[in-house]
């Protein structure tokens, strides 16, 4: 078969069979689709028939086949027929499902994590990047965090796509990577320490990246749909506006401020809490000269720890010594503390919901 035998293709059908070629097509016909063919005149045994974005082939006379499975997507399945699901004549399953379905949050199970850089395996993910999973046990559902890796660097075997998500954040950990995002103007480059908040469904493209690009991504809920955008062109004009009640952030890290943070810390806000409303935070601390550490707790969905240079001792339900790629989740309610950092630590905590 040759390697694109795909572009010979004129179109595709659903061919399904049917004993009663009058019954069907009214049937399918109440549901909005419509007869384009019928055959022959005298005695029809064929119909064809379009919606939906869905091309149909009723024949009368074929005697093998099952009837099939069609699912519509409505916005408000419920009004269409008071029904989830409907049998045609033929015995043809329709499914009605809404076309817009509530994001949907499975129930949190909080637990203390804590993953080695040098003991979680690198597997092959979308677009042949390298993924090592950082919290595992995904939180009961809630949240995944993937250390993503691109090996050999170059143009990316990527496409414009969106997700599915309550929250996404992107970190550039080493190298660079050059990506597009819709309504934010032409293509830029992530460096070191800069970051990205993907709200829900805004479309990008990773263009192309250094060798060894590696980034740390944290998404809502773990898992979670990618869609392909065939039909958007990017880069598109910039412009104001939000995305489910977010703002597109790039945060650069060249230039950030500094301030003081917890006891002992200092930190650049990432800017992720006034775009999400409050939903999430991200910081990037550092040791003050001095430093003293301190303990505390948190009340809220998850605090992520990834240690991006140098080492702390994480003091919590015993004592961890975390080093460069090591990460760590502290489930609420825990005390802890991060004790005799290195000089040259730099540590990214995420929030949810945003703290101070």
């Amino acid at each position: 078969m040759p390697e694109r035998d795909g572009d010979n293709i004129r179109a595709a059908e659903v061919v399904l069979p049917c004993t009663e070629l009058g019954a069907c097509l009214a049937f399918f016909e109440r549901l909005g689709f419509r007869l384009d063919a019928i055959s022959p005149a005298e005695d029809p045994s064929t119909a064809l028939l379009t919606g939906h974005g869905l091309r149909i082939r009723l024949e009368r006379d074929r005697t093998a086949g099952a009837p099939g499975l069609l699912r519509l997507f409505c916005r408000d399945p419920a009004a269409l027929a008071g029904e989830r699901e409907l049998v045609a004549p033929n015995g043809t399953r329709i499914e009605l499902v809404d076309a817009d379905p509530p994001l949907a949050l499975p129930p949190l199970a909080p637990s203390l994590v804590v993953t080695s850089m040098e003991g979680e395996p690198w597997r092959e993910g979308r677009a042949g990047m390298l993924y090592r999973d950082l919290i595992p046990d995904r939180q009961g559902g809630r949240f995944i965090a993937s250390h993503i890796r691109i090996a050999e660097g170059g143009p990316a075997p990527d496409y414009v796509h969106h997700h599915s998500v309550r929250f996404q954040l992107i970190y550039c950990y080493r190298g660079w990577v050059r990506v597009v995002y819709e309504d934010q103007g032409p293509p830029f480059v992530l460096h070191p320490g800069d970051c990205v908040l993907q709200p829900p469904h805004i479309r990008h493209r990773v263009l192309e990246s250094s060798p060894g690009l590696e980034v740390i991504e944290l998404s809502s809920p773990a898992a979670h749909e990618t869609f392909a955008d065939h039909d958007l062109e990017l880069p598109t004009p910039r412009r104001e506006r939000q995305y489910s009640g977010q703002r597109f952030v790039h945060h650069r890290a060249a230039g950030a401020a500094w301030s003081p943070w917890r006891p002992g810390l200092a930190a650049r806000d990432l800017g992720i809490a006034a775009a999400t409303g409050g939903m999430a935070s991200a910081h990037v601390a550092r040791p003050e000269p001095g430093h003293t550490s301190s303990r505390h707790r948190h009340g809220g969905e998850l605090r992520f720890l990834f240690v991006l240079e140098g080492a702390v001792t994480l003091a919590c339900d015993g004592a961890r010594r975390l080093a460069a790629g090591d990460a760590a989740v502290v489930p609420a309610g825990l005390d802890h503390a991060l004790v005799d950092p290195s000089a040259d630590l730099e540590i990214l905590e995420i929030d949810l919901p945003a703290i101070t």
